[in-house]
């Protein structure tokens, strides 16, 4: 049988949709590394589907800021630069308390399942041993599933994008950085908060997670 993507309400991906997300995680997460050569064939031929899907991917993540292409010498992962974390923090300072508030006062109840089910997840962080890795992919899951509850597509996009870039960092300097594990439980708080409804208390528990980042971030440096 043939084994297919899908979205958790069950909606089959497109491969380009599948490409897209498998190579945006692994830039994100810094499996390909800042300034590497990107190769279709190679990527193609890991994720299983022809060229022209991962060439569909590779548009997005230009557009993205996760990737650039130089004339006659081809495309590589964009570097990190920490001077761009000030310009990130900027947006997310004004957009993450806006899609924690909307997300309390729409959540379905479908994300209030999904977001609980993070919420438990969380709560397991020390019992399971997560490394780093692992903490930096469960941060994306719950940052996802908030964006996803604000029921605002641009919203969304927007926040998964710089999200996306704020987690590039951080990957680059994980090994600098103490209490991982706290950083990630913060957003225990915070989801009880979308949960309950409470569009003031997610909106400040927001802001204060995305400065805090920020701070740890400027003390690693």
């Amino acid at each position: 049988m043939r084994h297919v993507a899908t979205e958790p309400g069950g909606e089959e991906l497109s491969l380009a949709e599948r490409a897209y997300r498998a190579i945006r995680d692994r830039l994100v997460m810094l499996d390909i590394r800042p300034g590497a050569p990107i190769n279709e064939d190679q990527l193609a031929q890991s994720l299983g589907v022809g060229r022209t899907p991962v060439r569909e991917a590779l548009k997005r993540l230009q557009y993205e800021r996760l990737i650039t292409t130089y004339p006659r010498r081809g495309t590589f992962a964009t570097d990190v630069n920490i001077t761009d974390l000030a310009h990130i923090s900027e947006v997310r300072q004004e957009l993450e308390p806006l899609a924690a508030a909307q997300a309390a006062r729409r959540a379905t109840a479908a994300d209030r399942a999904a977001l609980t089910a993070a919420l438990r997840e969380l709560g397991h962080v020390d019992a399971r041993g997560y490394d780093a890795d692992g903490l930096m992919r469960l941060d994306l899951q719950v940052h996802r599933a908030i964006y996803a509850a604000t029921h605002n597509p641009y919203l969304e996009d927007t926040l998964v994008r710089h999200d996306n870039l704020a987690t590039r960092i951080w990957c680059l300097f994980i090994d600098r950085l103490s209490d991982m594990a706290g950083h990630v439980e913060e957003h225990g708080p915070l989801i009880e908060a979308i949960v309950a409804g409470d569009s003031e208390k997610a909106a400040q528990l927001a802001r204060d997670h995305v400065e805090g980042f920020e701070r740890a971030i400027r003390a690693a440096i």
